[in-house]
């Protein structure tokens, strides 16, 4: 039904429990909610969310985690953000990324996710990404040789097969999709795998992963998600209520579209991403880029071609 154009220009909002109230919220309840809101199995959805937005839900974080995998089936495939942003470094870290046990702090619902049988997440030192269902493998186990959220990350390979994205009691601030245009466009404030982390991966070994190069100052168009009226006010989004929480759910292709635009010309006072002075921060862990844009892919003497 997704495959239809005309079926992008979404201005439609259903509320599904009325108005919020201390009633708890059932798997059952979120599983309707997300067939009103048009996830349907075979989907790929990559999923930003707040449990407590909620209100109370019976069985928490399991019951959302369930009632995505009931409604998008085995067939779809569930994509969901298993980021530690640097704390796996921190002094109250270990000082190594391990995808099996090092935790995220993107919230109760993806730290739940991760770590549930037939997931899998990738191996990436700040940013991994975890995934079910059926392009679950292929989407994460060649992360750690690709960008941060380039376009064979698990987010690119999702924007490619015409994925979604659903926004779960956060707004678009919380959206990753924002940094794969950013990628894809080769926007100057983001390193390409111009940091370098170590990380133990499943077999025991420790290895050095990469990462991107984090910007010195926020992007003023995308961090702040100003993109956000333009996708509402062009239908391409949909929402509905359950609970106490608003989700939002838009096609990949159409928010690709809208960000692009704005980076390339600009958008309310601020100037086009290549006119942009924000660039890397001076990171105490880079080294030199083993990306080669001549190719699009790893140089040869690339550690990561090893593991």
């Amino acid at each position: 039904m997704y495959r239809d154009r005309q079926m992008q220009l979404w201005s439609v909002e259903v509320a599904v429990s009325g108005p919020p109230s201390p009633k708890s919220v059932t798997q059952s309840d979120i599983s309707s909610g997300l067939r009103a809101l048009g996830v349907s199995a075979g989907l790929g959805v990559i999923v930003h969310s707040s449990l407590s937005s909620f209100g109370r839900v019976e069985r928490g974080a399991a019951a959302v985690i369930g009632a995505l995998m009931d409604v998008l089936t085995p067939e779809g495939t569930l994509l969901m953000p298993s980021f530690n942003h640097g704390l796996a470094y921190a002094l109250t870290g270990d000082g190594c990324f391990d995808p099996t046990q090092s935790p995220t702090c993107n919230g109760r619902i993806p730290d739940t996710f991760w770590r549930m049988a037939d997931v899998h997440r990738s191996w990436q030192p700040t940013h991994a990404f975890a995934a079910w269902g059926r392009h679950a493998r292929r989407y994460t186990e060649h992360h750690h040789r690709t960008l941060t959220t380039g376009p064979d990350s698990p987010l690119g390979l999702l924007h490619a097969d015409d994925g979604y994205g659903l926004l779960i009691g956060v707004d678009y601030r919380a959206n990753t999709f924002h940094h794969a245009v950013e990628q894809s466009r080769c926007a100057p404030c983001l390193g390409r795998r111009s940091v370098a982390l170590p990380m133990r991966l499943p077999d025991g070994r420790r290895v050095m992963g990469r990462t991107w190069g984090w910007r010195d100052a926020p992007c003023p168009i995308n961090d702040s998600a100003l993109y956000a009226p333009e996708m509402a006010a062009r239908g391409l989004e949909r929402t509905i209520t359950i609970g106490q929480s608003t989700l939002r759910l838009f096609r990949l292709r159409d928010c690709y579209e809208v960000i692009a635009e704005l980076l390339r010309h600009g958008y309310a006072g601020h100037p086009p991403c290549k006119q942009c002075s924000i660039r890397p921060v001076d990171d105490a862990n880079a080294a030199p880029s083993d990306w080669d844009p001549s190719t699009g892919g790893l140089l040869p003497d690339s550690e990561s071609l090893r593991f």
